[in-house]
């Protein structure tokens, strides 16, 4: 949920990180792995481990490598271990914000690190004031730490097992409870006093990996976090999966399953690294299709072809290739300058844009350009890039953008604007093209972007969520989602209201 100030981009989901490995210094791999996983989230960093008798934990703001130092992960004892990076979706930015939370429960710590979002967090939130939970913060991710850390029966009036299986482990129980009551997007790592558990939601909104490293195993939202550590990719969560890791290696348990899947399309289009895999294939290969797929739609009369670092540089290179223009660097980024929708206010955000990327002049000068993005959200920095590349000497430029107009907010744990914000929700192409200043503009077709995503995958049964280009969301959106007063209505929930 979008409930701070606007900003071009889209704001990742987070990114998760979970690890048994007896015998190895949690704490550091963890660190590693969220480091692989800080263009997930910029916003704040932290770990939480166990030596099977109590449990440690480390929050705070900034990138993994400004929140970590020596002093501080040394204490961070066990061979179990979470991590969380954040960017603030519900719940405003602020440490008490940062996870992974750590309680104390009956059954000794639980620790959660969360990706995604609850689409009826209000109703839950209500649930457990009612019954005399207290919470600290606004965010849904407390409210996920507080009903797994009751038992079921607290809120379900369920008093045993649903069935015979793992009836030893409580943990289990709890997340069934959970996954019953939660909807929404929620990718899950839990820390316990002897075990990590991965959940992943039955929709499987957001992406969940399993890995292999000397004995022990791996969860992360990616799979890049754990080729970073060593750890052999071996498959994904599947959505409504539960897996525990303990001295018995990995169980699967069914947790809560749905007809349908509906992995989130924008991870192809934006936020996994080119070198993760998403549903047995390589993101790098699948940005190429997407550009592959745009050249075949919407062809330029042109020179070259330059994509605008870092995430549209493959669609760009499946671009040229399919159009026969040569590809070649047009901006040159500065990479020590923070993402643009840092920025807080639109003055600082456009000067922001001639601080992170420079044009190259000696490839434009008098060149037609196709300039290859991954996507425009409110439009602010389309129109100054364009600038950029008419100041570094191009003739012309055309501007191509491999994913559909954004004319939706998403629910799921994906800051993407509201309605009002959403520059192709309030102007048609030829308005958008106007105000950005290119020669031409043209996006990629809903059914290409969906064509080229699906070449790679052999399973039928997959499915994508494209609500922000189609407003065809996989569940139900309740109303109050869509108001731009949701964190007072949040707020209001403390009282009641």
């Amino acid at each position: 949920m979008n409930l701070r100030g606007p900003s071009e981009e889209v704001r990742e989901a987070c990114g998760v990180f979970g690890i048994y490995t007896p015998g190895m210094d949690v704490a550091r791999l963890t660190f590693f792995g969220l480091y692989a996983l800080q263009h997930r989230g910029q916003e704040s960093a932290g770990i939480a481990s166990s030596d099977g008798k109590a449990a440690y934990t480390y929050r705070g703001m900034g990138l993994v490598a400004q929140v970590f130092h020596e002093d501080n992960l040394r204490p961070l004892k066990g061979h179990l271990a979470i991590g969380h990076n954040r960017y603030s979706t519900t719940g405003s930015s602020h440490v008490r914000n940062a996870q992974p939370y750590l309680i104390e429960t009956i059954d000794g710590p639980l620790g959660i690190a969360h990706n995604g979002n609850l689409t009826n967090a209000l109703e839950l939130r209500q649930m457990l004031l009612e019954r005399g939970v207290g919470l600290y913060t606004t965010t849904d991710s407390e409210i996920i730490v507080q009903m797994l850390a009751a038992p079921p029966e607290v809120w379900t009036g369920d008093h045993g097992p649903s069935n015979g299986h793992h009836e030893d482990d409580p943990w289990i129980h709890r997340i069934r409870a959970f996954m019953k009551l939660a909807h929404g997007a929620y990718s899950l790592t839990i820390l316990t006093r002897d075990a990590i558990y991965a959940v992943r939601d039955p929709l499987g909104l957001r992406p969940l990996c399993l890995g292999e490293l000397d004995g022990g195993h791996v969860v992360a939202s990616e799979s890049c976090a754990l080729l970073t550590i060593g750890a052999r990719y071996l498959r994904e969560v599947r959505p409504g999966e539960i897996i525990r890791l303990d001295r018995q290696g990995i169980t699967s348990i069914v947790g809560h399953t749905s007809r349908r899947n509906a992995l989130c399309v924008f991870e192809y289009v934006y936020f996994a690294r080119p070198d993760s895999w998403l549903e047995d294939q390589v993101v790098h290969t699948v940005r190429q299709r997407l550009g592959q797929q745009l050249a075949r739609e919407a062809p330029a009369d042109a020179d070259i072809v330059v994509g605008v670092p870092d995430s549209a540089i493959p669609a760009a290179i499946g671009y040229s290739r399919e159009s026969g223009f040569p590809y070649t660097e047009g901006l040159t980024k500065n990479r020590y300058i923070g993402r643009t929708f840092i920025q807080p206010n639109d003055h600082l955000r456009q000067l922001g844009v001639n601080l992170k990327y420079n044009p190259l002049t000696a490839n434009l000068q008098g060149q037609r350009v196709v300039m290859v993005d991954d996507s425009i959200v409110r439009g602010n920095t389309a129109g100054p890039l364009v600038q950029l590349l008419r100041d570094g000497g191009a003739a012309e430029v055309h501007m191509r953008v491999s994913s559909p107009p954004v004319r939706h907010p998403c629910f799921m744990g994906v800051d993407m604007a509201t309605h009002n914000e959403l520059i192709a929700h309030n102007m048609d192409v030829e308005q958008i093209r106007q105000k950005i200043g290119a020669d031409s503009l043209h996006y990629l077709s809903h059914e290409g972007m969906l064509q080229a995503v699906r070449e790679g995958i052999k399973d039928e049964r997959r499915g994508h969520c494209s609500a922000c280009f189609s407003g065809d969301y996989p569940l139900t959106i309740p109303e109050w989602l869509f108001r731009d007063d949701r964190e007072k209505l949040i707020f209001e929930a403390s009282w009641g209201s």
